[in-house]
């Protein structure tokens, strides 16, 4: 076993000195020697039957215990981390400080430097007090789900008129770089206003009419020129609205199970007061989690923020300087990751003294309400984060909110208007799917400020990282 001796820099780093027995480090080494053997050619010799001592006279031993330190440095370190019982969260800084000289069977010593979760006081959490907006549905509110509902029955009609929002249109584009076409696509279909096109798409699209085409200078999404500044040129070959069907009887047998228009205003009516009661329990749960944030100091490192951070650009394809990577910008975003950085720690904390754990049946609930935000099957994406490992994060993310729901069960909310908030079915069982319905609408800006997930430990000496960093 290795001998470690644990070191706090801060509250959110620690320093492992670590050693390592020569009896430990055998298997390694008799394993370096082995792979060398039979990779290299040596007159006389078969491929993998090479002596060690003429190994050690071709290559210097040095190189033999450099590859042996390389190929158990990572299960050693491993191994130190659960000995010093701490939870890593950044990549490590590993120096290996010290190795076997020559024949000598001496320890092998190295030091390790890492971020790690802070640990916390938790304060008296129960009687937290919060003022929400009342639960009231408006006429608005169904109006627009029946306009809603309408819309998916319309139909589109052409029209002899410049584009307008909500419009859809019919068009042709072509993107140049530097004079030359780059891409080009026919006949696409596009509502105007949705904002899922290139940008500057429903400026140039504004007052447009059929026949008639702009230009505009765009970033191109995906493909050979992912990122490149592209002129891009619109031709528009119709303008479409859409035409409701009129709200009667006939309507309401045909969207709904309801036989008259005013069952289904009914039943909208209803739904609708069930979605005002959701956003209030929103609003109770995101503001009993901010008072709850007021009470601990939470130690936040900053390493792991600027990774985060450094993630975000690399995952939307953004470079450093780019218009994107804006100081307001990358200023909001380490600020979001560092509220979501005490969020997960405090609600972590919460967990563990409510004892909350996670059944198979609730860790499925979620997969099939996140699949279907991003219209996956749920048996493949539950694949696909088995097989990347996200499990346990998806697992820690259940139980946080879970641990959010007991303490929104012990809050004292009232509205604006003095009246109690009943909260039951929002943070029971059944109403926990509002929590989960609400989180799968969230806009991109919310969704970045999410706590960033615990790392595998990878140990590298700090020579490899350096060679890594050049390489890149």
């Amino acid at each position: 076993m290795v001998k470690t001796t644990a070191e706090n820099l801060s509250p959110t780093r620690v320093k492992l000195a670590v050693e390592v027995p020569f009896e430990e480090v055998k298997p390694s080494l008799e394993k370096a020697y082995k792979d060398i053997s039979s990779q290299v050619t040596i007159p006389g010799f078969r491929q993998g039957k090479v002596p060690a001592r003429l190994i050690d006279q071709r290559f210097g031993r040095e190189v033999v215990m450099d590859t042996a330190v390389n190929e158990g440095l990572n299960g050693w370190f491993t191994q130190a981390i659960s000995e010093a019982e701490v939870t890593l969260i950044s990549q490590p800084e590993v120096d290996v400080t010290e190795t076997p000289e020559g024949t000598a069977e001496t320890p092998v010593k190295f030091t390790a430097e890492f971020d790690v979760r802070p640990e916390i006081e938790l304060p008296d959490y129960k009687g937290l007090k919060v003022t929400v907006e009342p639960s009231q549905a408006t006429d608005e509110d169904e109006k627009t789900a029946l306009d809603e509902l309408r819309g998916r029955f319309g139909t589109l009609k052409d029209v002899d008129r410049p584009a307008a929002k909500d419009d859809f249109v019919t068009m042709n584009l072509t993107a140049t770089v530097d004079g030359q076409q780059v891409d080009a696509a026919q006949d696409l279909s596009y509502q105007v206003g949705a904002g899922t096109m290139l940008d500057g798409i429903d400026e140039a699209l504004d007052g447009l009419s059929a026949g008639e085409d702009a230009t505009f200078e765009s970033t191109l999404n995906g493909g050979e020129h992912d990122g490149e500044k592209a002129t891009v040129k619109l031709e528009l070959t119709a303008v479409k609205e859409r035409e409701l069907p009129e709200a009667d009887d006939e309507f309401a047998q045909l969207a709904s199970e309801f036989d008259t228009m005013d069952e289904l205003r009914e039943d909208l009516k209803k739904k609708a007061a069930e979605q005002a009661q959701n956003r209030q329990g929103v609003e109770a749960r995101d503001k009993v989690l901010e008072e709850l944030g007021k009470l601990v100091e939470v130690p936040v490192p900053e390493g792991v923020v600027a990774e985060q951070v450094e993630q975000h650009f690399m995952s939307q394809g953004h470079t450093s300087g780019d218009e994107h990577d804006t100081a307001e910008h990358r200023a909001e975003l380490e600020q979001s990751t560092r509220e979501a950085f005490k969020n997960e720690v405090i609600l972590d904390k919460v967990a563990d003294v409510e004892d909350v754990s996670v059944d198979q049946g609730e860790l499925i609930e979620y997969i099939i309400a996140t699949s279907s935000e991003y219209g996956m099957d749920p048996n493949q994406f539950a694949m696909m984060l088995d097989q990347a490992g996200q499990v346990p994060m998806i697992m820690g993310e259940v139980r946080r909110r879970k641990a959010l729901a007991k303490v929104l069960e012990h809050a004292v909310v009232t509205d604006t208007e003095g009246n109690d908030v009943d909260l039951t079915a929002f943070v029971t069982p059944g109403g926990q799917e509002a929590v989960d319905a609400e989180a799968t609408e969230e806009s991109e800006d919310t969704a970045e400020k999410k706590a960033p997930a615990k790392k595998k430990a990878t140990a590298k000496k700090k020579s490899e990282k350096k060679d890594d960093a050049d390489q890149a």
